[in-house]
């Protein structure tokens, strides 16, 4: 008799152990069926009226990018992620692009932010040229080595600029103008509650994981509709 009772309880045990096995199994599809489920629909849309806008500006769809120059992330954001994003629906006039300075990493931060705010000021037809150029800039490694310097930015600035006036160029780095540009990038920083870079938002949708290009293209289909 006590046999069988150790024998009953041990099935039971057993029988338990495969629940909570199937049990876990059920969470973990769930959670990887959900990939990209948990984007956050806010209240309202970035403003970017005066913000450098690629592609059709009136478009339905509008996608910001959060980002900082000295940002390994946004980087790499892109170089794996825009090229395929601007081939399929900002060239297509499916969507607009905005760009928002987001000043993370400080005094480099903020050279690299008011030297793209200064070419976009004088030059805005080569902003995105410059900004692709001064993302490439970026050490591949040791990211945290100084890099962003104002002789940097000029010769960047110089190449797609031949006729660049250098000392106008660097007095209107610090210019009231160009503070007043990232002061409004740091609004809707603060407004959004921006924690990380590159943060992307299509329309008032905040997207959760930035490199998961199924889940924006998801978000732009729905906006588009």
């Amino acid at each position: 008799m006590q046999k069988k009772n150790k024998t009953s309880r041990h099935l039971v045990l057993y029988t338990l152990v495969i629940i909570v096995i199937f049990a876990a199994l059920f969470v973990l599809n769930q959670s990887g069926s959900k990939k990209g489920s948990d984007n956050q629909a806010l209240s309202e849309s970035p403003v970017i009226s005066g913000q450098p806008i690629a592609g059709k500006q009136d478009a339905k769809v509008s996608i910001v990018e959060f980002g900082d120059y000295k940002c390994p992330s946004c980087k790499a954001w892109g170089e794996q992620v825009w090229p395929q994003l601007k081939r399929d629906y900002v060239d297509t006039g499916v969507a607009s692009f905005a760009y928002v300075n987001t000043l993370f990493h400080g005094d480099e931060s903020r050279l690299a932010a008011q030297a793209s705010e200064t070419v976009y000021l004088y030059k805005p037809e080569r902003f995105w040229d410059f900004h692709k150029a001064l993302f490439d800039e970026q050490p591949q490694a040791n990211h945290d080595e100084r890099w962003v310097t104002e002789s940097k930015v000029l010769e960047v600035a110089q190449a797609f600029i031949p006729d660049l006036d250098q000392e106008t160029f660097r007095e209107e780095l610090s210019s009231t103008l160009i503070q007043a540009k990232l002061e409004q990038d740091q609004l809707l920083v603060n407004q959004f509650n921006i924690q990380q870079t590159p943060t992307i938002m299509i329309n008032n949708r905040l997207i959760a994981n930035p490199f998961d290009y199924e889940s924006i293209r998801k978000a732009i289909e729905q906006e588009a509709e």
